[in-house]
């Protein structure tokens, strides 16, 4: 084979010794069969390292539990009230979907999620999930988002929520369009910020934020902000969830940062959500081979206590040999089918593994526990997973997707799909929990199953809250709470923005980047800054930050860079500032997620500055994005290299023409496209002020993200003209300055981000050339202006009888005469996001279409936005207005070399 070539290259000293080694191999497989042979060249790998041989470890281990049961610890909690207890929450869960589908028809619901994964929550719950009652950060716990129904159905046990909430499962409204205080369908930080903490239901992308998660922990840790060291991170995930490329693309994070707090509990119920995961293979050998050749400690719990027996009885290998050799398919038939089916199919080929099992009865053998619904193996797994060291750990626990709710629904290739039980089934679970004596006689129900918890004063409430007193508190739990207080920083950070740069040319992108490392050095805020670069900071120019901040590396710096020599040399260490991720937006993306929400998680806000190329920002990450708004994450994202020209030479991946058209999807982001360094320093400034006003009280501030657009073109800045506030830049539109006045006609010229230099050019020759003054407006924000317009417009429809309001918008361009060009090296649709309140005749300028290769001026020109075009598009509107003749459109057509046969760029 191909990966055995290599040993031809090495030294064979004895190969007489060899040649007997291989002949005794051969021997042994021919004469005891492949599982002897396989547990002989186990035992040796064993051995060597054991001997510190340097041998590479294997990628799999034998379809067995890794804990053996004679290592297994002893388990200290009450497994009778512990599985009375569960009884309990499988349910409440059960019962509160039938209901919500019964009385809301289609309104959907997951019941096998959890139904498989319950005791794998319980054991958490009930030994290990620490809460934050000590004022401390607690675990951190990833729900796996299927299965909210059975955090609900806990949180009622324990008296956290009542039954009129149950009952408003996915009903989050009411008749009158209020907010009815339902429960959400999935973990919703925005729509319940007081219980779910992490959005997870997004598949791939809780267990990618669970990896940055752990490591922001350390790097909170390592910089000495707050203490995590006692925080572990519990990501819940589903088998079929690890084909998401976001699920394992970036575990290999976990053993190079060494996070020994971060442990994944895979659910393996072999189920995808239409069949199964591994039909013609066996996944839980899969994961294992991805984990252990990541790097992280696995642990398997293959099987429940009652095959210990049988196991130990395998003297010949044969029980196990069947293990390895039966496929998933398999497993999940073996899972609807009864005893005698199993000991004929499973046993029966073999009449020595028949023998094995002769003294079990079917119903016995139909009932032979998976390890993933047995608390006293998954205990073991989860002690072993916290006294772990130096890598994260994988537990990939098989369970029976839908276990315990009855043969209708249990392994079923629908179990995923079903939302709904006949009241017969729901008494022959009633019947299966043994709670017949606390949930009434199913002739009492009705139409609906009735809810039921234990009485106050029983022995299984009692339990329940010591275990969670003793453990810290309620999990989930979202508590705003503000342990470090965060100040707003000194004006000298924001000094010398509003000067301009003089003759000296700046872009935007540097403007900023001596703005995060002024924000860095503040004496108030600077340690909480957090700057996020995806393996970019040399081409937006922020390497200068390197040696000054240093990039965060748990290890601290191992070795002298290339550069050490040189002003601006790459350095790390432990308690480095930046977080560089290498080539991955998502991560970084994760990163900002686990910072922009540690005001919540840890009680010490952090202000996380995540710059991208704009490129592959929201068009990449946009699902991310979308996670850390409803996370409640607050924090800066920056677009850098934006728009679809000012790019020269990068083509078509790499120009952006509508990040915020994209941005404009998500509700708590506020998009701004500055154009100058001072309305970028006035934007941060206020989304510092809004984010964070209270250093005291940090739920005071506004859940919401700032998304700036930066420029890698460089141009003398202008000063801030006289009068402009902050108000009027963070507005969204504000006259950047008015024509010089005496000319025939009169026109508005909107201007954004790089397309301030066609505008103004174009300012000029209408004025000198065509008799045209224009005024030229600076449009920040068209998202923030069509915000405004809308919430006006509703007010005006909701208070018929009321004086009108009038739109931001409609009043500043109410007095502006002339037709409005609005000029954008964006999608055209960014602007005409305020057509429809804009009093005047209306043109966008912008760049649809796919980027092209070339200079920046052969792109403004192809794309239609230099300063030629803007000259005829006024032009061209004062004519269609009757102001001027259409002859002088075409003499400025003819003036600018334009040629109007050529294709659109829009579909070009």
């Amino acid at each position: 084979m191909i990966d055995d070539d290599f040993l031809h290259q090495l030294p064979d000293t004895d190969p007489t010794e060899t040649r007997e080694w291989i002949e005794s191999l051969d021997a042994v497989i021919d004469a005891r069969g492949p599982s002897r042979a396989r547990y002989l060249l186990a035992t040796l790998l064993e051995r060597a390292r054991d001997r510190d041989l340097g041998t590479p470890m294997t990628v799999t281990t034998p379809y067995i539990n890794t804990i053996p049961p004679d290592d297994q610890p002893w388990f200290p909690g009450d497994a009778s009230l512990e599985k009375r207890i569960r009884a309990f929450i499988r349910w409440n869960a059960a019962v509160m979907v039938v209901r919500a589908n019964h009385r809301s028809e289609g309104i959907g619901g997951h019941l096998s999620t959890f139904a498989s994964s319950a005791a794998l929550y319980d054991v958490g719950y009930h030994h290990f999930f620490r809460g934050t009652d000590d004022g401390r950060s607690g675990d951190q716990v990833y729900v796996q988002g299927h299965a909210a129904p059975g955090v609900y159905a806990r949180a009622y046990v324990e008296g956290r929520l009542d039954e009129a909430q149950l009952d408003r499962f996915r009903r989050e409204i009411d008749p009158q369009g209020r907010t009815a205080g339902g429960l959400s369908s999935y973990p919703h930080p925005r729509l319940m910020p007081e219980l779910w903490e992490f959005p997870t239901v997004s598949m791939g992308l809780g267990p990618l934020a669970s990896l940055y998660q752990a490591r922001f922990n350390r790097y909170l840790l390592h910089r000495q902000l707050i203490d995590t060291s006692a925080s572990r991170v519990w990501a819940f995930v589903g088998d079929g969830e690890c084909d998401e490329p976001e699920t394992l693309g970036s575990i290999s994070l976990g053993s190079r940062e060494r996070l020994d707090n971060l442990i994944w509990v895979v659910s393996c119920n072999l189920q995808r959500l239409d069949g199964p995961v591994r039909g013609n293979g066996k996944v839980i050998q899969e994961l294992e081979a991805t984990f252990r050749g990541a790097g992280w400690h696995v642990i398997k719990v293959v099987w429940g206590s009652g095959w210990d027996e049988l196991l130990a009885a395998d003297t010949d290998g044969l029980l196990l040999e069947r293990m390895n050799e039966t496929v998933d398919g398999e497993f999940q038939r073996y899972a609807t089918e009864s005893g005698a089916y199993i000991r004929e199919h499973f046993f029966g080929p073999d009449p020595r593994l028949r023998a094995m099992v002769a003294h079990l009865s079917d119903e016995q053998l139909q009932a032979l526990p998976r390890g993933g619904h047995d608390d006293a193996k998954l205990y073991a797994a989860y002690k072993l997973a916290t006294e772990q060291r130096d890598a994260p750990t994988a537990i990939l626990a098989k369970t029976v997707k839908g276990w315990a709710l009855g043969s209708a629904v249990e392994s079923r290739n629908a179990t995923h799909q079903i939302k709904k039980m006949s009241l017969d089934q729901l008494a022959e679970l009633r019947e299966r929990l043994r709670l017949d004596d606390v949930v009434p006689d199913p002739s009492t129900w009705g139409d609906e199953a009735p809810y039921c918890r234990p009485s106050e004063g029983s022995a299984e409430l009692a339990y329940l809250r010591d275990r969670r007193r003793e453990l810290g508190g309620p999990v989930p739990r979202r508590e705003v709470r503000t342990r470090n207080p965060l100040a707003q920083p000194g004006v000298g950070a924001f000094e010398g923005f509003d000067a301009g740069s003089g003759s000296k040319e700046v872009s935007t992108t540097g403007a900023f980047t001596r703005l995060l490392r002024d924000l860095a050095r503040d004496p108030e805020m600077g340690r909480r800054v957090v700057p996020i670069i995806p393996d970019e900071a040399r081409t937006f120019g922020m390497d200068a930050l390197f040696r000054e901040l240093r990039i965060y590396a748990s290890q601290g710096q191992r070795y002298e860079p290339v550069d050490h020599s040189l002003l601006l040399s790459y350095e790390e260490a432990r308690d480095g500032q930046i977080l560089e991720e290498g080539i991955t937006e998502a991560g970084a993306m994760a990163s900002f997620l686990a910072a922009g929400t540690a005001y919540a998680t840890h009680g010490t806000p952090m202000v996380p500055f995540f710059t991208f190329y704009s490129m592959f920002g929201f068009q990449r990450v946009g699902d991310l994005i979308w996670a850390a708004s409803d996370a409640r994450a607050r924090g800066f994202l920056l677009g850098a290299t934006a728009g679809r020209t000012t790019l020269a030479g990068e083509g078509l991946q790499h120009q952006d023409g509508h990040s915020p058209l994209l941005a404009s999807t998500v509700p708590t982001v506020r998009c701004y496209d500055p154009a100058f360094a001072y309305e970028t320093a006035a934007i941060v400034r206020e989304g510092l002020a809004r984010m964070y006003p209270d250093a005291h009280d940090a739920a005071s501030g506004e859940d919401v993200i700032y998304y700036l657009t930066l420029y890698n073109e460089p141009i003398a800045m202008p000063a801030r003209p006289a009068g402009v506030t902050d108000e009027h830049i963070t507005a969204g539109l504000y006259r950047w300055a008015a024509s010089s006045g005496g000319a025939t006609s009169k026109a508005t010229i909107l201007f954004s981000g790089a397309a301030q230099a066609a505008a103004r050019a174009a300012q000029v020759e209408l004025a000198d050339r065509w008799d045209v003054d224009a005024d030229l407006w600076s449009a920040t924000s068209y998202k923030a202006l069509r915000e405004e317009a809308l919430s006006v417009e509703r007010w005006n429809r909701l208070h018929p009888t009321a004086a009108p309001r009038t739109a931001l918008v409609t009043s500043l361009l109410g007095a502006a005469e002339g037709p409005v060009v609005a000029v954008t090296d964006f999608l055209k649709a960014v602007p005409d996001q305020i057509a429809r309140w804009v009093p005047a005749p209306f043109t966008p300028l912008g760049t649809d279409g796919f980027g092209r290769s070339d200079d920046r001026a052969t792109l403004r020109r192809y794309f239609e936005v230099d300063a030629g075009h803007v000259v005829v598009a006024v032009l061209a509107a004062l004519a269609a207005g009757g102001s001027i003749a259409p002859s002088v459109v075409a003499d400025a057509i003819a003036a600018h070399g334009i040629d109007p046969e050529l294709p659109d760029p829009r579909t070009a």
